[in-house]
Formats: C-alpha cells, structure tokens, sequence
C-alpha cells in the first residue's frame, strides 16, 4: 500500500490507519511464528502453538463478539479506520480463517514430526499395538466411561445447549434404541473434569520415550460401548465459542460484587461467535451444527486436528525433557535490597527500581509482611487488580488488618477473565475486616499503587509502590514490568490523594509529580511530545521511545504523525496492536514501530523524551488506548534517580538493538522479522537482560 499524503490530508484521514481487530490477529500470528522458529526449544514451541490458540478463543470470545453485537443492534461506533463492524468481521474472518490453517500446518507438518524425532508421540487410534490398546479399553471403563453422558436426540432430547468452549462431539448411529426405535444421531459432552491428553504408562513406550492420547481418540474408539444395541458410524469433534463480556450495567447495579457474581454463572452461554469442527465431518453434519448453532458460515472453522489446540500445553509439563525447554533461572534482586534487609530503611535512603521477570517481586512483598508486623505502621492503602485470594501479599495485607492496622484495598472486580478470582479475593479481605472498594463506576481501576504510611519521629512517612504490572507472583516470572520503590514526599502526597479520590470520589489537588488518568496522562504525554516538536524546529536534539502494549488512541497517533513530519525520530516498541502506519512518506517516515515477542510477555510501559539533552523517563500502568486513557484510573510516574533512569535507558536501547526477536511494522500493517546482518552479533534484548540480573543454570 502506498498512501498518498499532500497539502490537504488530514490526520484524521481513516486511511492513515491500521484496523485494530486485525493488528491484533497479526500479533497472534508473530505469537504463532515462535512455534516455527529452530532457535526455540521444541517444547516451547509447542507452547507458543497452544498460546496462539488460547489467544485466538479470547479474541473470538471478547472482540469478534462485540463487533457481532454492533451488527445486531445497529451500533454505528467505528475505529478510526472507519470501518463499519460488519465490513469488519468479514476481514476479521478471511484473516483468521488462514491463522488458524496456520495453526494446524504447524502442527501436523511441523511439531508433530519434530517431536517424534524426540521420541515423543501423539498416538492415533490406529497406530495403537495390542497392549496400549487393553490398557486404554480399561482406562475408557474405569475412568472415563462413568462419567460421560451421551444425549441422543429426539423431540424429547432437542440439541442441547452447548458450554462455552467445551469439547463435544456429534455422532452418527445405526440401529434401534432400548425402545424399539431408529437412531441417527447423539450428542457427547466430554466433561470438564478429565484431561484432554492422556499419558501412557512408561511400559508401554519406548525408553526414554513419551507416548500420549488424546481424550477424543479413547472415546471415539470404544463409543459403542456408550450405545449398545447400536453402532457407531461417526464420530466428530466440535466446540462452540461463546461471547464471554460479561454484560453489567454498573450505572443501575446497587451492589456490584452481587451484580458480577450473578453474571458470572451466565458467561459459559452467551451468543454463538463460532463453530469448530473436525475437518473430517460430512457436510450435512457440519451444516447440521451450524443451523443447531445458529453460526453464519464464515464464522465455522475446519480443524485439521483436535479443535482445541491448548490442550496440547499439558505435554510440556507431562514431559520431563530439560534439553526441550527454556533453561530455568533463579530470579534475582537489586543490590540494594538483599535477602533479610529492612526494606523500609532501604527505601528511606534511595529509591529502587525492579524489573521483572529478571528480578523478584519478593522485596515487595517483604515491604507488605514487614509493614504487617511493624507497630509503627499505622495504615496499607493497595490496588489490586489480577492478584487471586491465593497470594502471600494479599496473606500479608490480611495478617495487617488483623493486627489491627488501617487497610484498605481497591479491587477492581471487572478486570476481563479474572472476575470470579477477585470476588473471592474481596470476600475474603472483607472476612478479615479489610475496606475493600470496588473502585470507580464506569472506569476501571488499572492503577498498579501501593502506600504504606508509618509513624516516624513523630510524622507520617510515606512508602510507595508504583508499576507497570500486577501484584501476580507467577505473572513476576513470565511478564517484563517495572516496579518503582520511594520514599519521596511528593509522589507519596500524590499516590495518597489518588487513594482519596478513589474511596471518597472526591476532586484531588493538583499532583505534584504523577500522571494520572483519566484527567492528566493524555494532556501530559500530548505535552510532552509537543515540546519535542518545538525542539526539532528549533534544530535542538528530539527524540521519543515509546515502549506500551498497544497504540490505538488517535490523538495520540496524530502528535506522533505531527512530531515525524516536524523532523522528530519517533521509536515505538509495541508488542501487540498498533494502529499507526509508519514509513509513509511526508507522514511518518520518521516513524519506526518494531515487536518483541519472545520468552517473556513484553508488559513494561515506558516513556522517553530526549527534551533536548535533559531527558525524561516515565513508567506506568496505562498502554496508549482510549480506555487507557480516559476511561480507567491509571498512575505515570517519573523516574529522576540518574542511576535508575540511565538504566531504564539502556534497556530501551537494548530493545531498539534486538536482531533476534524483534519484527518491524510495514506501512500495510504486516510484520516483518528483523534479519541480521551477517557477521552482526546476535542481540536479544530478554537474553541479554536475562543475563545481566537473574542466573540461569
């Protein structure tokens, strides 16, 4: 695509940008390129598969399912493409039609083969030697068998209602019933409660051999067992995905962990969004369960192989390969707090800056455990977000309010996926006598904070938590984030009038140093690259990175087409969607976007401004969308240490130098993979910050 740009262009004009829906199909295609690449260990890459799949049931169950509602209720919302929502889903649909072919090419022409040179082997029902097949015939009768309620259908027994993802299966018969009468058809739910994969016992493989079987094969192979008097003629996988948004209005709802709660139990059937089905059911069959599920035929998938690849991601831990996996490591901790320190005293003298998943969370909840324990702490303010009832820091923040300290805790109850988590989170702090609130109605909480205020010498001191991350301890070990520790008057005044705001609902005075939104963060970055502009013209140094999860926001797409077009370098780091075009002549050239998709889950939010020489860096929790910006609560806070900003740099730096893991946004909103140079020494930005903080062994 070559876009014109001339003298009457706007920068409103919708073919300046990309389709959100489908950048976000594109990074899932990066995510699938993982699965490809030799450099990545054959069970990982496995993994990366059944991540694509996982990531591909959210987009069907959230994005494709509110474009499918826009359709049906005539809402005319559009991006700033411009693209109406049922223009939409049929680019949505070729796109995803060819990713998931992707898929499964990757695993039948690829993975399967690969693993099989590694003596690790997916048995097909017909590949089976006499004793596996005795062993499964028990284990069909004694585990499996008891459990499974197949439902033959009749006016009696009308198609049933399908659970949201749930494995399934249509099955052909013939032969007269119990009752005398012609049976054609059933319908065979697999219960949730049995594993997909099913390892065979070590005798029955070759040494040092793994042999596995899906769930579907063993009961397809004795499911005439489940019909006696009858025979079984066919037998086809299926899965139905549902719309998962859970519909709450929290304007007319008086209670909203009640409200949530309720709607919760209805999130397993919601609307039809999409139809998976073996490739190798007969047409009528397919057409049957498409009608039966009220499916449009572009939203019915063929899959080549079990219709849920994710059940694959069992084989990684079932399998005890080393050699087939990322080397493990040990996380490590700045050398400012050591293992047993006094953090307060720590973060009295300094501030302290994390990056996980090189270094541990640990330092934050020894701050948590120590605050708990110190009869100097008189209160522990926190956001909670993604944490679980099932965390030592939420442990720790119970042990506090038993002790009779002040704790308060804003959960945000909506946070997609992890609702039912967070309203047993909330019923359990609220046991302990916790003031729990559920943040802000109509905008979500993201704001990643915590302060603990202790009695010093007389006055209240203000310790702090801010970061780009989730108070998640396994999420610390698979997700790069910053977390930023300070004693700092100011920013504690701000993080404590944020908490004000959030519990009383009541206006806040100007902070001294944060960016918060919905109020300050867009006209504060917007500012700031403003200000770079000015330099540019000026002949002065300019120069902004920008390292979120995403770029949708068109005002802020437009300052940076407005900061290219003035002469300023524009870097952006966005692993997922991007909505921006570079490389447009006129427009962005001066625009590069690049993706690192590699062992860790790129999450960090960083800010960079050259601003002539005296550079500034911010960090925060609020990715660069409209809801981000202006319809959740989130914090941005500077980092002015030289020390720790010089770091933050670097690391920057290491990411815009990554010749191994990053991929480079086209002007047509594809991808392409960075190609070193050769002779270029191979830089991986995760490998060398790997190295650099945590040990790997």
């Amino acid at each position: 695509m070559n876009t014109q740009i001339n003298e009457s262009t706007r920068l409103d004009d919708p073919k300046l940008y990309l389709n959100r829906d489908l950048s976000l199909l594109e990074f899932n295609w990066r995510v699938l390129q993982q699965a490809l690449d030799p450099n990545v260990p054959l069970l990982e890459r496995l993994n990366y598969l059944c991540i694509s799949s996982t990531n591909l049931d959210e987009f069907f169950e959230v994005r494709v399912a509110g474009l499918i509602q826009q359709v049906e209720i005539s809402d005319p919302y559009l991006e700033a493409d411009q693209i109406p929502a049922a223009e939409s889903l049929q680019h949505l649909s070729i796109r995803a039609h060819e990713l998931v072919e992707e898929q499964y090419k990757t695993l039948n022409d690829v993975l399967l083969p690969e693993l099989a040179k590694e003596n690790i082997n997916i048995l097909p029902r017909t590949n089976w030697t006499e004793d596996q097949a005795l062993w499964l015939k028990n284990y069909f009768l004694e585990e499996i068998s008891p459990i499974l309620s197949p439902m033959g259908l009749d006016s009696a027994h009308p198609f049933p209602r399908i659970l949201n993802k749930s494995l399934n299966f249509i099955i052909s018969l013939v032969g007269k019933d119990a009752f005398g009468r012609n049976r054609s058809s059933a319908i065979l739910q697999a219960p949730r409660s049995l594993p997909r994969v099913i390892l065979l016992p070590e005798e029955l493989a070759e040494p040092g051999g793994y042999n596995f079987v899906f769930l579907s094969s063993i009961i397809h192979t004795f499911a005439d067992d489940l019909f006696y008097g009858m025979k079984v003629k066919g037998f086809y996988q299926f899965r139905i995905t549902r719309n998962s948004d859970l519909a709450i209005d929290t304007e007319e709802t008086s209670d909203l962990l009640v409200a949530i709660s309720d709607e919760l139990t209805h999130r397993n059937y919601g609307d039809e969004v999409r139809l998976e089905i073996a490739h190798n059911c007969p047409e009528d069959m397919v057409e049957f369960l498409r009608i039966e599920s009220g499916m449009d035929k572009e939203n019915v998938y063929l899959a080549n192989g079990p219709v849920n690849l994710s059940r694959l991601q069992a084989i990684h831990s079932l399998v005890k390969r080393p050699d087939l996996k990322f080397n493990p490591f040990t996380q490590g901790r700045p050398a400012a707090i050591p293992s047993d320190s006094d953090v307060f005293a720590v973060i009295k003298k300094q501030d302290v800056l994390l990056h996980h998943p090189y270094q541990t969370l640990t330092p934050v909840i020894d701050l948590i455990k120590q605050a708990a324990s110190d009869p100097s702490v008189l209160a522990i303010k926190q956001t909670l977000y993604r944490t679980g009832a099932k965390s030592p820091i939420v442990d720790a923040l119970v042990s506090a309010a038993l002790a009779g300290k002040e704790v308060t805790v804003v959960i945000e109850l909506r946070a997609r996926f992890d609702e039912e988590a967070n309203v047993l989170l909330a019923e359990r702090l609220q046991q302990a006598a916790v003031h729990v609130v559920y943040g802000i109605v109509g905008y979500k909480t993201h704001a990643k904070m915590l302060l603990i205020l202790k009695r010093e010498n007389n006055k209240l001191q203000h310790y702090v938590h801010l970061g780009t991350g989730n108070y998640h301890r396994s999420t610390s070990r698979l997700y790069t984030d910053y977390g930023f520790l300070t004693s700092n008057k100011q920013i504690g005044e701000d993080v404590s009038n944020l908490f004000m705001q959030l519990t009383s609902l009541g206006k806040i005075p100007k902070m001294h140093k944060l960016l918060h939104a919905p109020f300050t963060l867009q006209e504060g970055l917007l500012d700031r690259i403003d200000r770079e502009i000015s330099h540019a013209q000026q002949g002065k140094p300019a120069h902004i990175i920008i390292k979120v999860n995403a770029l949708v926001e068109p005002e802020m797409i437009q300052s940076f087409y407005s900061a290219s077009m003035a002469g300023v370098k524009v870097d952006l780091i966005i692993r997922g969607i991007c909505c921006l075009r570079p490389g447009i002549p006129g427009l962005s050239d001066n625009i590069q976007v690049r993706s690192i998709i590699g062992r860790f889950l790129e999450h960090t939010r960083v800010f960079y401004f050259e601003n002539n020489g005296n550079p500034e860096v911010w960090a925060g929790s609020a990715d660069m969308m409209k809801r981000n910006l202006l319809r959740r609560v989130e914090a941005c806070f500077p980092i002015e240490a030289k020390k720790l900003k010089k770091s933050v740099i670097d690391d920057l730096n290491t990411y815009l130098a990554d010749n191994s893991q990053a991929w480079l946004l086209s002007e047509n909103g594809r991808y392409q993979r960075v190609q070193r140079p050769e002779g270029e020494e191979v830089i991986s930005a995760q490998a060398n910050l790997l190295s650099d903080m945590a040990k790997v062994y």
